[in-house]
């Protein structure tokens, strides 16, 4: 199994700003569909699909998103031969050594 097929879905953005919008339009679309049905009557119900397409599905995979676009380019994670390890990436300065996964990729001791 390769690394890019270990890391499961993708929910990141390109950019942190980016998803905070996404965000901010999805959440906005289901509160508002729900908030403004007394006033409105089902016709607010129509901000409900807008929500659901912003935030890509369900609310928690913004979440997953959100967590996944900030530790983007900051945390590396290497399988080779049935051991993981995750590391800080390189970012043109060195002192940060490798930690061992623990189970299910999780991260284990930092070691001696």
């Amino acid at each position: 199994m390769t690394p890019a097929e270990a890391a499961g879905p993708d929910f990141a953005s390109s950019s942190l700003s980016r998803h905070l919008v996404r965000g901010a339009l999805g959440f906005g679309g289901l509160i508002g569909s729900v908030a403004l049905l007394p006033v409105t009557g089902p016709v607010s119900l129509l901000l409900l699909p807008v929500g659901v397409l912003a935030l890509r599905g369900c609310p928690m995979c913004w979440i997953v998103g959100l967590a996944q676009t900030v530790s983007r380019g900051r945390l590396r994670r290497d399988c080779e031969d049935g051991v993981c390890r995750l590391s800080v990436a390189d970012r043109g300065h060195e002192g940060h050594p490798a930690v061992p996964a623990g189970p299910a990729g999780s991260p284990g001791p930092a070691g001696p």
